[in-house]
């Protein structure tokens, strides 16, 4: 790894960057990397955020909504996912130009908000509804009591990222496996099960644009927006999955190894990198900050709405109009049937193990970003000069995340829809807060060429705006319900 010695005795400041060094040490200053020549070597983070992101949302809430209103509501989908991909781009810009995860960016301006965030994704995540649904539907293939079959799903999470060797690229081949298998299901299930009438009401996600279903109740719609994609803690972790894929100064730092199995690194440092501003430096970062955003729009962007209209579509196809669709996971049984009456048996399996699979690899994406916040977080603030690795921290917080997702199923709260709007609910409140930091952290600390303006800043703006308003509605929903 090469490095410009001379730029590395400059002070930070020359660079144009204003990190406060309060409450972190100040980053080393290199040369940004060059960035990749082909499309192929980029390829990963976006490809990660979609497939994790393809769960809750995307094989329960808008599935739910589809069989209760059609496709009247998908517009919000639309919204949630143009939202993100604006969020999750400045997370990206953040780290791509000083190697930090976002949550240290916000540690820089007070010593907590990193804890604040983390601990936010764990409360939203300790509910185990991706797992339980992932149970649910291997029950309905193979019988079996679900709650048993979601606690062996949680241990075998547990030890795919503790003895995975490398991590991100354990995760990243899970997903594309999931990614390519929901893909070519789609694809059938569009052709053999979805008639005219139901591609006739597509425009209706458009029509309907700003329509909000009343027989839904706001948390449900909160969430299903919340979760359009991504959602809480996992648009943070974009921060880490291009760090350990090596994008712009993320490069310069090592990623992250089993403790067991991985190979031996020097330890990372805790604080980044900045780099001086030059005429080459600034040709690279636009390449990188091109490279950045058409890698999310042609993965993130694209794979989270095609999956979302076409498991609407199929709900729709399967459900809409029916009385006998209930109002938990089981809709999902009653429209493998559905399926099973149309097509044949065989379908309604292969629909059943798709989605559980799906929501497996979603379930295990969900704990690694859990964790790799937490462990970032206590590494880079609170144990920094401890003599502990990242990787052992991960380690410990994995289990504990799993042993914890067990506890909570023998204690008896095995209802997936429950338990993801409570997620989702969650997670809409952090966005909104982590909205505003985005924009103050990347409008402050960066240097005039690359901080974040104009329509992005609108952007950050109006999800911060969003997600107050329907955090609010949310919560006075569920405080009426109580009283």
């Amino acid at each position: 790894m090469t490095e410009d010695v001379h730029s590395q005795t400059r002070s930070a400041t020359d660079t144009g960057f204003r990190l406060p060094t309060k409450n972190l040490p100040p980053p080393a200053v290199r040369d940004l990397p060059e960035p990749p020549v082909g499309w192929g070597r980029i390829i990963g983070p976006g490809l990660v955020g979609a497939g994790v992101g393809l769960a809750s949302g995307e094989f329960i809430l808008w599935p739910y909504i589809a069989s209760q209103v059609g496709l009247v509501f998908l517009w919000g989908a639309f919204v949630g996912v143009l939202t993100q991909w604006f969020l999750n781009m400045e997370i990206e810009r953040y780290t791509l130009a000083t190697g930090e995860t976002a949550l240290t960016g916000f540690n820089r301006s007070w010593k907590h908000w990193g804890l604040f965030f983390a601990i936010m994704a764990y409360l939203s995540n300790l509910w185990p509804g991706w797992a339980t649904s992932s149970a649910a539907m291997l029950s309905y293939i193979f019988g079996g009591n679900p709650r048993w079959i979601a606690i062996g799903i949680l241990l075998g999470i547990g030890c795919i990222l503790t003895l995975a060797p490398v991590v991100y690229l354990a995760l990243e081949r899970l997903i594309t496996v999931k990614i390519i298998l929901i893909g070519g299901f789609f694809i059938l299930a569009l052709a053999l099960v979805v008639k005219g009438d139901t591609w006739a009401d597509l425009p209706q996600a458009v029509t309907n644009f700003g329509r909000f279903p009343s027989e839904l109740g706001f948390a449900v719609m909160m969430g299903a927006i919340a979760y359009a994609g991504a959602g809480g803690g996992q648009n943070l972790c974009q921060s880490n999955w291009i760090r350990d894929k090596g994008f712009g100064m993320g490069h310069h730092v090592p990623h992250l190894t089993s403790p067991i199995t991985g190979e031996k690194h020097a330890a990372a440092e805790p604080t980044g990198f900045v780099f001086p501003d030059t005429e080459e430096n600034r040709r690279k970062w636009q390449a990188w900050w091109r490279f950045a955003n058409i890698e999310q729009l042609s993965t993130f962007v694209l794979i989270t709405v095609l999956t979302i209209t076409a498991t609407s579509m199929l709900a729709t196809a399967t459900l809409f109009g029916r009385d006998d669709v209930a109002n938990n996971i089981s809709f999902l049984q009653t429209e493998g049937q559905v399926l099973a009456e149309v097509v044949g048996p065989w379908f309604a399996v292969l629909f059943w193990a798709i989605g559980a699979f799906s929501l497996f690899a979603a379930a295990t994406g969900i704990v690694d970003y859990t964790t790799r916040l937490m462990s970032d977080v206590l590494k880079s603030t609170y144990l920094r000069k401890k003599d502990i690795a990242e990787n052992k921290l991960y380690f410990l917080l994995v289990w504990s995340l799993c042993l914890v997702g067990v506890g909570v199923l023998l204690a008896g709260l095995d209802q997936p829809l429950i338990l993801l709007v409570i997620s989702a609910c969650t997670a809409g409140v952090m966005m909104f807060f982590y909205s505003i930091l985005l924009l103050i952290m990347n409008r402050r600390l960066l240097p005039p060429a690359i901080r974040v303006r104009s329509y992005r800043v609108v952007a950050l703006v109006w999800s911060a705006v969003f997600f107050a308003f329907m955090a609010v509605l949310a919560l006075n929903e569920q405080i009426r319900k109580l009283f």
